[in-house]
């Protein structure tokens, strides 16, 4: 029996290259075309939205914390009526003990003719914010002042000092916030100073008040914040209702936030009153609100309340003190 042998059928052969040959063909065709093609989409694609731009550059808070004004300390001395919202004197929490460099944020009410007496510090950054009235200090490093409404009064204790603050006032309480920050070095000479922040500067803007003298550099003048020994910055506002501020994470990588709405009464309104919000979270008056966040980056706050609402930005390392 002879083996049949398969020989190859030549037109199929000829064919079956002819096609391989124009599909190259149009496959080039469709590259050439295909860059220009592309290039034309984006003139047809939907545009973002301008809060869809501003949602991703609001991206730097992580986690935001309330601090419900009610839930803060609170002593009442008849002379003295305050709200603590670190532990502080008679009040104690484990859970608030600083937040970063910060150590204590006390909002004060001085009874008129009242005041603390001279008593003295060391190793702490110690700063008061006059929200109404006039307080007065003295220290031993030979300053006397009567302080008012926008006047911030700055002391580095350092190796130690003593101060008193009165209000000599007959009439009115006086009501500001005392913040203590925790210095990056200790023996520091003890050093005072005092600026005015005004309320057209502060009204719908961040104004620095404070800045950690590394990024301060060289800025001095009426308008430069008073620089401390400490990774710490501190804007103020009064926000008209229905307002936004924009606060750029001042370093980057991780950073701690602390928000704080100052109050106009000793208690917060049942309603209304001033209100902002901070990402899905609203602080009424005396809140504030512990911000995990991370630069670069932006923390956007608005005033939702029925009346301009005056608050204090804190941005800092997060080391505790």
């Amino acid at each position: 029996m002879t083996e049949s042998k398969s020989v190859p059928n030549s037109t199929t052969s000829f064919f079956s290259t002819k096609t391989f040959a124009i599909l190259i063909a149009i496959a080039a065709v469709i590259l050439a075309l295909f860059t220009p093609l592309r290039n034309s989409l984006p003139k047809f694609l939907p545009k973002p939205t301008p809060s869809t731009i501003r949602a991703m550059s609001t991206s730097a808070a992580t986690k935001i914390t309330k601090r419900p004004w009610s839930a803060r300390g609170h002593a009442d001395h008849g002379w003295l009526y305050s709200f603590h919202t670190f532990s502080f004197a008679s009040y104690y929490d484990p859970k608030f003990g600083s937040y970063g460099p910060l150590r204590v944020i006390n909002e004060d009410r001085v009874e008129k003719g009242t005041g603390f007496g001279t008593h003295s510090h060391a190793e702490f950054l110690i700063f008061s914010y006059i929200v109404s009235g006039i307080l007065e200090h003295k220290d031993s490093l030979g300053n006397l002042e009567n302080l008012k409404r926008g006047e911030v009064q700055f002391t580095s204790a350092g190796t130690g000092i003593s101060h008193s603050e009165y209000n000599r006032n007959k009439n009115d309480e006086c009501h500001f916030l005392q913040i203590w920050a925790k210095p990056n070095k200790k023996g520091l000479k003890p050093h005072y100073q005092t600026k005015k922040f005004t309320d057209e500067q502060k009204q719908d803007k961040l104004v620095r008040i404070m800045e950690y003298t590394d990024r301060l550099g060289d800025k001095k003048g009426e308008v430069a914040p008073i620089g401390l020994q400490a990774d710490l910055s501190m804007d103020a506002s009064i926000l008209s209702p229905g307002k936004t501020v924009s606060h750029d994470i001042v370093e980057e990588g991780p950073r701690k936030v602390y928000l704080h709405v100052v109050m106009s009464e000793r208690a917060q309104p049942k309603e209304g009153g001033s209100k902002i919000k901070v990402g899905e979270t609203t602080l009424g008056e005396g809140d504030g609100a512990f911000i995990e966040a991370k630069g670069p980056g932006k923390i956007e706050v608005e005033s939702v309340g029925d009346k301009p609402a005056e608050f204090l930005l804190f941005d800092m390392g997060t080391t505790d003190a």
